[in-house]
């Protein structure tokens, strides 16, 4: 016995050498680089949490001076105060600049925001446009200073992941290096506008880069904390809201108006986002059917948010005042409703009106005023089993921006840190999963993927959708007088029947082919002076190699 135990502990002292060395040597070798690594997200995070910072401070100064207001937190009290054509003036003027600005420096007249951000994790290296981006951030400035009705997190996000890439252009980083430099640029610039250092984190991982591995983790943490120091440092270690106790659930009785009310808030979501996407269509046709400039379009939606600011100011900015509100039960059921309806058509004209701004504000409070009215009628019923009303303010609040965001779990953390209150947890959370569940369903997963779905960048589906799109035949193509090509007789047989490809096409549009034709390859052609020319074929089975190991490379950065 004695013998045994001696082996045994040799075998473990060994494997502890054995897994010391192994230490050692990744220290030695992986060491230096991964600390410079951390040191470039921490400069990312800072960088991305004083370009959220000054936004928001800016934000808040023009306010001030174009409404007159003491306090940018409680706009509409002061806005309420102004002459009607003010209102209208205002709101009219931002958006005439605005639309100036995107007209010169983007080519298509569009705000960039968080779906551009995905986007740029997906397809370009963890790239974003620069110019444009900048442009957007001060159109989307403009418009929440000016009547807007959106919200600071999507021109604030894009802001960052402009910061993010301009470092990684000048490191040469690759796809993967590139994306996670982004992931740290989106937390930093979530956590220093909103306070919210693990929300932040979770927002990058969740929404941005859309995976959890481990080799992200560090450095978007270290990014997302050193946001969080500088929004602290600027506002002092407060919430964003200063609500009352909402009060305790009733655990048993009160859970199924919460799944209830889940439901509701993910219908509420998902009529918010067709609302936008609808005058979003609307605009497009009216402008091209009366052949508006797009300069002007912003100006028009400026218009008719001016005019329906002089009975509803609640709608101007964020509408923090009016949600703060809502969790204090400042409301009544009828304000609650109009104030649902209001905003969300406002929040509509706004980015339909190609405006700018981001969508998680304007979710939060029309959410935390669905809960309200929900649990004013919820509470009424079973006055002597119920929790306080507030608590579904609460719970719609996280409800309807998790299903807008398509983030139940970021959302959730969100909502807590906002607010301070983490003891009515299980509320939030049944609240949460029953509207992104449903929400889901009912649009391409999130409102920012159903913005890259109707631009055919079909990023919901996961990357076996999107990797096609990146993989060019001209990377796979066998090129005409290789042995292993095919024969320019064979390529014109094949050109006879109307099946090629043309060079630079994508493997998206070649699959398709394949499946159709049911043919072994397909002739690449291009276009010379003129004329088409034959330069090679792509096989089918390159292509669904460099598929698969596009595949490959994604399940390994994703699982790292």
């Amino acid at each position: 016995m004695p013998k045994t135990r001696d082996i045994a502990q040799a075998a473990l002292s060994s494997s502890w050498m054995s897994g010391a060395r192994d230490l050692w040597r990744v220290l030695l070798h992986r060491g230096p680089s991964q600390f410079q690594f951390w040191m470039i997200a921490l400069l990312i995070g800072i960088s991305a949490g004083f370009a959220a910072l000054l936004f928001r401070k800016g934000i808040s100064a023009l306010q001030a001076w174009v409404y007159g207001a003491e306090d940018a937190n409680y706009l509409h009290s002061f806005a309420a105060d102004l002459p009607w054509y003010w209102l209208i003036l205002i709101a009219t003027l931002g958006g005439l600049i605005v639309g100036l600005i995107l007209d010169r420096f983007t080519p298509d007249g569009r705000v960039r925001s968080v779906a551009d951000v995905i986007e740029g994790a997906a397809l370009h290296e963890g790239r974003v446009e620069a110019k444009a981006g900048l442009a957007s951030a001060i159109a989307s400035f403009l418009t929440l200073s000016t009547g807007g009705s959106t919200g600071r997190e999507g021109p604030v996000v894009h802001l960052a992941g402009v910061i993010s890439s301009w470092v990684s252009d000048k490191i040469r980083a690759d796809g993967i290096t590139g994306r996670d430099l982004l992931g740290c640029a989106v937390a930093a610039a979530v956590s220093a506008s909103f306070n919210a250092p693990i929300a932040g984190a979770l927002f990058a991982l969740e929404v941005v880069l859309r995976h959890l591995a481990v080799h992200a983790f560090a450095p978007i943490v270290i990014a997302s904390v050193a946001g969080t120091v500088i929004n602290r440092l600027a506002y002092g270690d407060v919430t964003e809201f200063s609500m009352q106790t909402p009060g305790a659930l009733q655990f048993y009785v009160e859970l199924p108006a919460f799944l209830m009310l889940g439901v509701i808030c993910g219908l509420v979501a998902v009529v918010l986002m067709r609302a936008i996407f609808f005058t979003d269509q609307v605009g497009d046709a009216i402008q091209k059917r009366l052949r508006i400039p797009r300069w002007l379009r912003p100006a028009i939606s400026g218009l008719l948010l001016g005019g329906i600011a002089i009975w509803y100011p609640h709608i101007i900015g964020v509408g923090y005042e009016t949600t703060e509100l809502a969790l204090t039960g400042g409301l009544v059921l009828s304000q609650a409703l109009i104030f649902v309806v209001v905003k969300t058509a406002a929040v509509a004209i706004t980015m339909g009106g190609r405006m700018g701004g981001g969508v998680f504000s304007p979710s939060l409070m029309i959410g935390a005023l669905t809960g309200l009215a929900f649990g004013l009628i919820a509470t009424s019923f079973l006055p002597d089993v119920s929790g306080n009303h507030t608590l579904y303010a609460f719970a719609g609040m996280g409800a309807v921006a998790a299903a807008v965001l398509g983030a139940p779990i970021s959302t959730t953390l969100i909502v807590f840190e906002l607010t301070g209150e983490w003891q009515i947890g299980l509320a939030v959370m049944v609240a949460v999963s029953i509207s992104t569940a449903l929400a889901s369903r009912l649009v391409d997963r999130s409102f920012f993927l159903t913005q890259l779905e109707r631009r055919n960048i079909h990023c919901a589906a996961g990357p076996q959708a999107y990797l096609l799109a990146l993989l060019k035949s001209d990377a796979v193509m066998r090129p005409l007088g290789d042995p292993r090509c095919a024969s320019r007789e064979e390529c014109e047989a094949l050109l006879g029947q109307g099946l090629s490809l043309d060079m630079g096409a994508s493997l998206e549009a070649a699959l398709p082919i394949f499946d159709r034709a049911e043919v072994a390859f397909l002739p690449v052609v291009s276009m010379h002076e003129g004329k088409e020319q034959l330069c090679g074929a792509i096989y089918h089975v390159d292509a669904l190699k460099a598929f698969n190991r596009a595949l490959v490379a994604i399940a390994a950065e994703e699982h790292s």
